[in-house]
């Protein structure tokens, strides 16, 4: 059993030192990396998700959930850009997850990464379809209703046969070469930036400061003459016609708008200097989103009342109402350009995803192959843009769409605490003849003698807990006198460091908050609970038994973080750091865990099947070909520490013999 979890446990090992060396082709700067932000993200926010929002969520106040949803999204892209600084390697919150946890949770984060970015492409490939057959008068889905219908639960009305050939464009756009796709999308993105200024710019002529302030009598007529139920009414007017909780669930929709920027984060192999670019790129990208989706909201609401704005296609429909028609179809055209950049960006990162997996041996190895011509991940690209087509052109999008966030919410949680854990650890850079051998360099049973990897695996918590877990070659933190080898965790040495003050961690600092990391991520998780049971079920009275259990659990949070807050970060240099290390962390870790839990329990089980899907995937196939299964022995005498490096499906700092020997004594199973 002991064996089994530290088979489930082992972690990737990256050597920074030589990140320039990969099978990908180095060729994007910080501006292609910006732009396929940028693209990626400002595409269906733009063009549906402000219609749906000021209408029958937010109203007016769509502009304050855009705004607290930039600041979610710039939380989880703070700790993106920190890993992005300190493993600049393809893959994004699978190889953070995977170097840092451990190999199972990387491929839950990693086999949501595809589902995440397989139903966003297909949504955003229906959006498309829908605004091109706009413009010529529905005449794609007449064709295909009349002479093609469907009729089955969750799946579309029609085969949506132009959105398939639509992802099967930008799959050939995407083998031909990295700097080929990013250069039309980087046209594309001027293009929808030059479409954003001008409908702000314009818009701001034909704004009214009245939309902002409408009577609740206006509203009642608009509802009365257009015979909207009871159910579905338009508020009562004003900035917030819903009220305060009408904007907080309009700012959990307006939240999954800034998905895409993650896809930064699986270029860095493809990055010329991976450890500048993408964190600044990952900012800046941000940034620009948050004041373009701010912007146009606020323009949209002014221009024309909340409750008669289109859910569909909004943009153009406000222009066609107060009076600029020929704008309608510069507008139509620009939000083309948007969702193209949309799709673009997001196809680009999961082929980077599958090709990651695969070069580390949990999916289908064929996956990993790379194209001696464009040097992309060919097959990998054909396998998801299939994958994506289908989807789009069969599915009822609609109902799988909250399956994206729960992947997306997923990573950001997992990269977030990876952020608290990482940066109490000891420094990489230290190569102390003595020291530790720490996380990064892995630590197989087959490396030690019998009864060393014995007293070994009765520890194997201290491999989820500790970053740098004691070794029984390490002389190091290792149990004290009277206190039995191979009991565990050793709970005396963790209760000094909680009191100690250090001014450097050690590994039993860092073994210490990660403990204190999982008993933060429960009570986040028991808050959260609370907060979710009480606004569903208690109405405008507040049960004592939530006030009293919330302020018990958000104590708990708080002493918690308080401890954390007591040990010693490390003072490794990096282009990048979290500011306000542990508390932005902990916040983005609370925001996405709330989210999470308010999604229904359809996408939970939507969720269970996708999963178990994987599940037979990794344990009948990843677990066994996995390259963390190779053995490699690190020296105890020399005076400097052995590492090796995973870039792709390629060895580093191994020479073709050792590998070959070492091949030959991998086994065939695990006992």
């Amino acid at each position: 059993m002991q064996r089994a979890l530290g088979q489930l446990l082992r972690r990737k090992v990256v050597d920074l030192s030589d990140i320039n060396q990969t099978r990908l082709s180095r060729c994007l700067t910080t501006l292609d990396l910006t732009a396929l932000g940028i693209g990626s993200t400002l595409g269906a926010g733009i063009y549906v998700i402000i219609g749906k929002v000021a209408n029958d969520t937010a109203g007016p106040a769509v502009v304050l959930s855009f705004f607290i949803a930039a600041m979610a999204s710039i939380l989880a892209g703070l700790c993106y850009a920190e890993f992005g600084a300190r493993v600049p390697k393809a893959g994004s919150a699978y190889v953070y997850s995977y170097v840092t946890v451990g190999e199972f949770w990387a491929f839950i984060i990693g086999w949501n990464l595809i589902l995440e970015y397989a139903i966003g492409n297909a949504s955003v490939a229906r959006a498309f379809s829908t605004y091109f057959d706009s413009l010529i008068d529905n005449k794609i889905s007449n064709f295909f209703s009349e002479h093609m219908p469907m009729h089955l639960s969750g799946l579309s009305e029609y085969p949506d046969m132009f959105s398939l050939l639509i992802v099967m464009l930008i799959t050939v756009i995407l083998c031909l070469g990295v700097k080929e796709s990013t250069t039309i999308n980087n046209i594309f993105t001027v293009v929808n930036l030059y479409v954003v200024v001008y409908v702000i710019i314009c818009g701001l002529f034909k704004a009214d400061t009245h939309n902002w302030d409408l009577s609740q009598d206006e509203v009642e007529k608009f509802d009365t003459s257009h015979h909207v139920s009871k159910n579905a009414t338009h508020g009562v007017g004003g900035f917030m016609p819903y009220g305060v909780s009408g904007m907080m669930s309009g700012a959990a929709t307006c939240f999954y708008a800034f998905v895409g920027f993650d896809c930064i984060a699986t270029t860095g192999e493809e990055v010329k200097n991976p450890q500048r670019a993408i964190p600044l790129s990952i900012v800046l990208s941000l940034l620009a989103c948050a004041i373009a989706y701010c912007g146009l909201s606020s323009v949209v609401t002014l221009m024309w009342p909340y409750y008669d704005i289109d859910i569909n296609a909004p943009l153009p429909y406000v222009f066609e109402k107060v009076g600029w028609k020929i704008a309608k179809y510069f507008v139509t055209a620009g939000a083309l350009c948007g969702l193209s950049t949309s799709l673009l960006g997001g196809m680009f990162p999961l082929p980077r995803v599958l090709f990651a997996m695969a070069s580390d041996g949990l999916i289908f190895r064929f996956l990993a192959r790379i194209n001696d011509r464009f040097k992309t991940p060919i097959i990998a690209t054909i396998v998801s843009g299939l994958f994506a087509g289908i989807m789009g052109m069969m599915f009822d999008v609609e109902e799988l769409v909250n399956m994206m966030s729960i992947g997306t919410l997923l990573a950001y949680t997992l990269v977030a605490a990876c952020v608290l854990i990482l940066r109490y650890r000891p420094s990489l850079q230290d190569d102390s003849p003595d020291r530790t051998p720490s996380s990064y360099e892995l630590q197989t049973y087959d490396n030690y003698s019998d009864e060393d990897q014995d007293v070994f695996e009765r520890s194997a918590l201290r491999r989820l807990l500790g970053p740098g877990s004691p070794t029984p070659s390490s002389s190091s933190d290792m149990p004290l006198s009277g206190e039995k080898a191979g009991s565990g965790v050793p709970w005396r040495l963790l209760w000094e460091q909680l009191i100690s003050r250090d001014s450097t961690p050690s590994n039993i600092s860092s073994q210490l908050v990660a403990m204190l990391v999982i008993v933060l991520g429960v009570m986040i998780i028991c808050l959260n609970g609370v907060i979710v049971a009480e606004l569903d079920t208690a109405g405008e009275v507040i049960p004592m038994w939530a006030i009293v259990m919330a302020a018990i659990f958000g104590l708990l949070v708080l002493l918690t973080l308080l401890c954390i807050v007591l040990q010693p970060q490390s003072t490794e240099k990096m282009s990048f750091k979290v500011p306000l290390v542990p508390f932005l962390p902990t916040i983005s870790m609370f925001v996405n865990i709330y989210l999470m839990m308010k999604l229904d329990s359809a996408t939970w089980i939507r969720f269970a099947v996708w999963m178990a899907i994987g599940f037979l995937i990794y344990f009948g196939y990843g677990v066994w070909n996995s390259n963390e299964r190779r053995v490699y022995h690190f020296p105890q005498t020399s005076t400097s520490t052995s590492t090796r490096s995973l870039a792709g499906a390629d060895y580093q700092g191994i020479n073709a013999s050792e590998q070959s020997i070492n091949d030959d004594k991998l086994p065939s199973k695990v006992d």
